[in-house]
């Protein structure tokens, strides 16, 4: 019996384990990453879709919002909104904080 639940505990481990690596979404200016950057980043985009955004990005210059995406050939409206709360236009700016 208590080799059936260690078992079960270390499936159920591998399983977050693998469910977390197979997409670590995390917020990636879409303007300055380059193609392996926004296939790690987003889901849906891999390698050869994330270079398709950095290509026409280099053609037409930046994207002015997340739907423009949908310009580059294979992106769809329901892969921007999957990726909606990672996308960003602009590099985060950390304000030093006040001295107090």
């Amino acid at each position: 019996m208590k080799l059936n639940t260690l078992f079960c505990n270390v499936i159920g481990a591998l399983a977050v384990v693998l469910s977390s690596s197979v997409f670590a979404g995390y917020s990636i200016n879409i303007n300055s990453a380059t193609g392996a950057e926004l296939a790690d980043a987003l889901d849906g985009i891999g390698q050869t879709r994330g270079q398709a955004i950095v290509d026409f990005r280099e053609a037409y210059g930046d994207f002015q919002s997340a739907e423009a995406l949908t310009q580059v050939k294979g992106i769809g409206l329901k892969t921007v909104e999957r990726n909606r709360s990672y996308i960003m236009l602009k590099s985060a700016v950390v304000m030093p904080q006040e001295e107090q």
